[in-house]
């Protein structure tokens, strides 16, 4: 999950900074991608690469709703540890509840990942997935990774590139200014093809990587279009009669089967040196 000094009047991924009055709003956001079949596909490709075992310490750092550190709980069993980590409070409370309800022993823990709460050495295994998109020093978030994962350690990074983004139909030119106000508003929105940079950089040796261009369908496109066109016209990035237009061309779309929205997801495996 995110972490930076980027708000919005629309929710976000900047979940140390959602209020209790949009947290749910977020939860139902990230419960419905969760079934996207790209996320899913890229959620077991990553869970199979980073192959956490029995036994190992594994940290997933971004935790958001748990159901990943839930699939860690399940690898490394009662001789291992899982530990999801969260800048917000609220967020990690429903993971929590999430992983009671399950009979997991997932442990949830607050804390930013530019200053993981562990010692060094703490974990064989760390998958961050969507947070570095929202970073304003990656490198320092690199780093810490690095410090809190032992000699040979594996890390699994995994975030979207927002430069891969396609939007049909819709008026080209309000599509890109759409598309530009939104990454005014991301830190760090080509993070996807940075990852096997940020890692070399940190210490790292690359082991694998993987893509999967996400394809939302449309429940989950549409009200993230009314957020960014919302929010783009009161900036001024648009106007409001583009943005009647756009939203208008989006549901002929959808009403006729021509619709297509997509961002490509890049995840890069590697292991401390």
């Amino acid at each position: 999950m995110a972490q930076g000094p980027v708000e919005s009047s629309a929710p976000s991924f900047h979940v140390d900074r959602i209020d209790a009055g949009r947290i749910d709003q977020l939860v139902g956001i990230l419960d419905v991608q969760a079934e996207l079949p790209g996320i899913r596909r890229m959620r077991r490709w990553a869970h199979e690469a980073l192959a956490v075992r029995a036994g190992e310490r594994a940290l997933d750092i971004g935790a958001g709703t748990g159901s990943e550190v839930m699939v860690f709980a399940e690898r490394v069993g009662e001789g291992g540890a899982a530990v999801g980590l969260d800048p917000n409070p609220m967020m990690l409370a429903i993971a929590l509840r999430r992983a009671e309800a399950a009979g997991s022993a997932a442990r949830l823990v607050h804390g930013s990942v530019y200053h993981l709460p562990f010692p060094d050495a703490s974990f064989d295994a760390v998958r961050c997935e969507r947070v570095y998109q929202h970073l304003d020093d990656p490198a320092a978030a690199t780093a810490e990774i690095a410090r809190v994962l032992r000699p040979g350690g594996r890390v699994l990074l995994i975030d979207s590139d927002w430069y891969t983004a396609i939007t049909h139909p819709g008026d080209p030119e309000v599509v890109a200014a759409l598309g530009a106000a939104m990454l005014a508003e991301t830190p760090n929105p080509a993070s996807g093809r940075r990852l096997r940079g940020l890692l070399a950089a940190g210490g790292f040796a690359i082991d694998d990587q993987g893509s999967e261009a996400v394809i939302w369908d449309p429940v989950t496109a549409r009200p993230l279009f009314e957020q960014m066109n919302e929010q783009a016209v009161r900036q001024g990035t648009i106007t409001r009669e583009e943005y009647d237009r756009l939203i208008a061309e989006l549901d002929a779309g959808i009403e006729r089967g021509d619709f297509h929205f997509s961002v490509t997801m890049f995840a890069v495996l590697a292991h401390k040196l």
